[in-house]
């Protein structure tokens, strides 16, 4: 295992903060990248890379290892900086505004002049043509500010990997993921693993998220140079929500890091036999443009009806909102039947507050599909 530190390009005197990564196998083909805590109020992945972090360098020193490995407990040292009165702030970056998990840039175009004129008609050869441009376009890059500059730390080393898993988690929640629908066939095996109950799949949800702005450049590439030159598989992007914010301890971690070690064997990136699949269902399949949104009409009290990981028919009340003051009862209906599989953690709903969520539905949304 090595362990390096990336220094962030420090925003005012005397701070400095940086990335730590470590390393594990010696793979020139095969890299798998992993990410916790871009959001910092979302902790369950920091514990699971914790867990991994042993396991890895157990499966490196016994040879398991058929992959290179890159593992970044905390993604964000920025958004850890930032409290309110012992709170964490961690979704949204204080100075600009910014979710922390949108607004990566597209390099596809910028890479495609880049290696055209070295791809060849060999597949591996041109692999590591595209992952040698990735690096010499974030050598060139100069960010401005110390948000783009932690934003181009963790795309030089992820945009390489043949497999991106970026661990999130939800407010409350069953365990879910995110993913395109290129890479879902073999990342379908990793949730199955993490006991996944959906998967929300869209080629491109708005707001450049890490995940798409990893596979972006892979994507471009294919559609400029796939009819001249044999080219790799593109890298397999996926977000992993595991279960909301409060799901934190030693017991779920270990069986979380154990069904991403399992994933990756059964997907050739570790050696030994293929774990049997969970005798629970494999994750529903769910277009993400197809979830229901389910939001507050008024402000009040959120009273639950039902729960995370329940089927809900259409015309069914998953929750009510209470105005004590006018004695306004108001019913939240789905519309469509669905999983719910998130809802808030807060229970007082501000005027068209964000209540509950349900995949399932038929692909009825346009622009923008993800949490604002």
């Amino acid at each position: 295992m090595q362990q390096h530190c990336h220094p962030i390009r420090s925003g005012t005197f005397g701070t400095q903060r940086q990335i730590t990564s470590y390393h594990y196998g010696d793979s020139e083909d095969r890299h798998v990248y992993i990410q916790a805590a871009l959001h910092c109020d979302e902790l369950p992945g920091v514990a699971v890379a914790w867990y991994l972090k042993q396991q890895f360098s157990t499966l490196e020193s016994q040879g398991k290892l058929r992959a290179a490995i890159t593992l970044v407990p905390v993604a964000n040292p920025l958004g850890f900086s930032q409290h309110l009165q012992g709170q964490p702030l961690g979704r949204f970056d204080s100075l600009s505004g910014q979710d922390f998990n949108r607004q990566f840039p597209a390099l596809g175009e910028s890479l495609a002049a880049r290696v055209e004129p070295n791809l060849g008609d060999n597949a591996e050869h041109n692999r590591r043509v595209i992952r040698d441009a990735i690096d010499d376009y974030f050598n060139d890059y100069w960010p401005a500010t110390e948000l783009e500059s932690q934003r181009a730390i963790l795309m030089k080393m992820a945009c390489k990997a043949d497999l991106m898993i970026d661990i999130h988690c939800d407010w409350e929640a069953v365990a879910h993921l995110y993913t395109t629908p290129q890479a879902w066939p073999q990342v379908s095996v990793l949730g199955h693993y993490l006991g996944c109950q959906t998967a929300l799949i869209a080629d491109i949800s708005g707001g450049e998220p890490f995940d798409e702005a990893c596979a972006e450049p892979w994507y471009t590439l294919q559609r400029h140079f796939s009819a001249q030159y044999p080219l790799p598989e593109a890298l397999k992007p996926v977000t992993l929500e595991l279960r909301g914010a409060r799901d934190v301890s030693h017991e779920q971690a270990r069986q979380d890091a154990q069904g991403i070690i399992d994933g990756l064997t059964a997907l050739g990136y570790i050696d030994g036999p293929v774990p049997p699949l969970p005798e629970f269902p494999a994750p529903l399949e769910a277009e993400l443009a197809g979830c229901e949104y389910l939001t507050a009409p008024h402000a009040g009290v959120i009273l639950y009806t039902r729960e995370p990981g329940e089927w809900i028919n259409a015309g069914e009340v998953v929750a009510e909102i209470l105005d004590p003051i006018s004695d306004q009862l108001t019913p939240l209906v789905c519309q469509h039947a669905g999983l719910l599989y998130a809802r808030h953690w807060v229970r007082f709903a501000t005027a068209g507050m964000l209540v509950v969520r349900l995949a399932g539905g038929e692909a009825k949304r346009e622009g923008p599909l993800l949490v604002p």
